[in-house]
């Protein structure tokens, strides 16, 4: 009777414990809307996009700082001072980002454009611009609990003249970076979002429908992608990815302990069969809300003459060209993006390709045994902040003996000469004279011709053997090389 009744108020015990621990930590938010642009024209929604995410996150328990119609200094400040903020709540912080506005890909970086913007040219987007890169750095630089990243951002690009701007935003996998970060955009890589014909955008306005579950994160943006997808006819759907190990729920407590281990992918087959019979609807929804290539091939194969079957296919198509762009931006070499244009000659992102191909063409490249040693170290970058290769040092190779250089001879030195002293001179008592013979004469028939011989050069014993030639090999004359280095 007792143990029973201790085990009644243990479980209790144990609910209270791990609801505190859950809900003990820190919610920061910084909400940033970019409506009034002053050289191309204003957004209608992304100051509404703001007021309605800022009022989301504030019932969510978030500590919420809003900031609208920032220009880059002003929005540099706002993120700088937010950091500050996670950092001064500590490290059991949950640290949240929501962007809505403009956005730009350039040699495939993504920026997010203050309101003062002004380009000229594809080279005054990184000067007047704010890097994704440097916004996901700064919160990955200050200890927390995990971040979050909403991104409202792949609208049409406002810049006509910048003619090599990818479309959309490239492709950033949370993986490659800080563990325990979320990142939402509002449609997948290369892909452009709508502004909506409502006071909010298609993805806010889904996002603060879901928010309000008590459910994952993951689910609540999986619910986010099938609201937006339906509600454009499957012209738009957001795309996320996750490298958190803890849950996270907008609303309610979140769940102690490490996250379950997701389900295994299933296979093109696999998916093919479950969705051969259902209506082309119904299989939609399943694919959207799984979002792998897998499911979306199936569909693709199973409803080829459908709009969404064909809508389907571009989606496969983009994402593919997307990942091999990620791929050769993270090689960031020549050959790489050689590779790209013979998979992907004609796309969006053709010209960008061929420009810094051309751009690092004389650039030597790493080897496959320097790349494979730098993967093997330490990823210790922040997100999407792609490993790029001129940050990691290639590891210190023993020097290889140059066998091929000529033996230099040291000479000894000269032996010193010695000096005799004379002894006195003597006068000869008696003069002594001596008369010899002249040599004989030698008459030539016919007289011999003269031969220049020019005195030959001193025999070198040094041996030249070819290992590396001049600079053909590693350790050769011109020495090793280095190298550079995304939605």
């Amino acid at each position: 009777m007792f143990r029973d009744t201790l085990l009644k108020l243990m479980i209790p015990a144990a609910v209270l414990l791990g609801t505190q621990s859950a809900s003990a930590e820190s919610r920061l938010a910084l909400v940033i809307g970019q409506s009034a642009y002053r050289s191309v024209p204003a957004l209608p929604n992304p100051a509404n996009d703001a007021r309605a995410v800022t009022q989301l996150l504030t019932d969510s328990g978030f500590e919420v700082s809003t900031a609208s119609d920032l220009s880059q200094g002003q929005m540099r400040e706002a993120v700088s001072d937010f950091a500050g903020k996670v950092a001064a709540k500590g490290a059991d912080t949950v640290a949240l980002v929501f962007y809505a506005g403009h956005g730009l890909q350039i040699d495939g970086e993504n920026f997010l454009v203050p309101v003062d913007i002004d380009p000229k040219r594809e080279a005054d987007i990184p000067i007047q611009a704010v890097r994704l890169n440097d916004i996901l750095n700064t919160l990955t630089s200050v200890p927390s609990k995990m971040r979050i990243l909403m991104l409202d951002a792949c609208r049409n690009n406002p810049f006509p003249d910048l003619k090599t701007a990818g479309g959309g935003l490239a492709l950033i996998d949370a993986k490659v970076g800080a563990p325990g970060t979320f990142l939402s955009f509002s449609t997948s890589p290369g892909a452009v979002a709508e502004d909506g014909s409502g006071s909010n955008s298609p993805y806010t306005t889904a996002l603060l429908t879901a928010g309000k579950e008590q459910i994952p994160i993951e689910e609540t943006f999986k619910r986010v992608r099938l609201a937006v997808n339906k509600v454009t006819e499957g012209r738009q759907t957001p795309w996320d990815s996750s490298s958190l190990t803890e849950d996270f729920r907008f609303s309610g407590a979140s769940l102690a302990g490490p996250k379950p281990a997701a389900a295994p992918k299933k296979t093109v087959a696999e998916w093919t069969r479950d969705l051969k019979g259902k209506p082309v609807e119904a299989a939609n929804e399943l694919i959207v809300a799984d979002g792998t290539d897998e499911a979306y091939e199936a569909f693709a194969g199973l409803f080829p003459q459908t709009a969404l079957g064909r809508l389907a296919r571009d989606w496969l198509v983009r994402h593919r060209r997307m990942v091999a762009w990620n791929e050769a931006v993270l090689i960031n070499t020549a050959s790489g993006y050689r590779s790209f244009l013979a998979k992907f000659p004609d796309s969006d992102l053709s010209a960008t390709a061929r420009k810094l191909e051309q751009r690092l063409r004389n650039r030597p490249e790493f080897t496959p045994a320097v790349a494979a040693a730098n993967a093997a170290l330490p990823q210790n970058v922040s997100l999407a902040a792609p490993m790029c290769p001129c940050n990691v040092q290639p590891p210190q190779q023993p020097q290889p003996l140059k066998v091929n250089a000529p033996v230099r001879r040291v000479e000894p030195d000269p032996p010193k000469k010695r000096v005799d002293r004379k002894p006195p001179r003597r006068e000869p008592d008696d003069d002594v004279v001596v008369v010899r013979r002249p040599p004989p004469r030698v008459v030539y028939d016919p007289p011999p011709r003269e031969v220049y011989e020019p005195s030959r050069p001193p025999v070198s014993i040094g041996i030249g053997i070819g290992l590396g030639g001049f600079g053909g090999g590693r350790g050769g004359n011109y020495g090793d090389h280095g190298g550079r280095g995304r939605y």
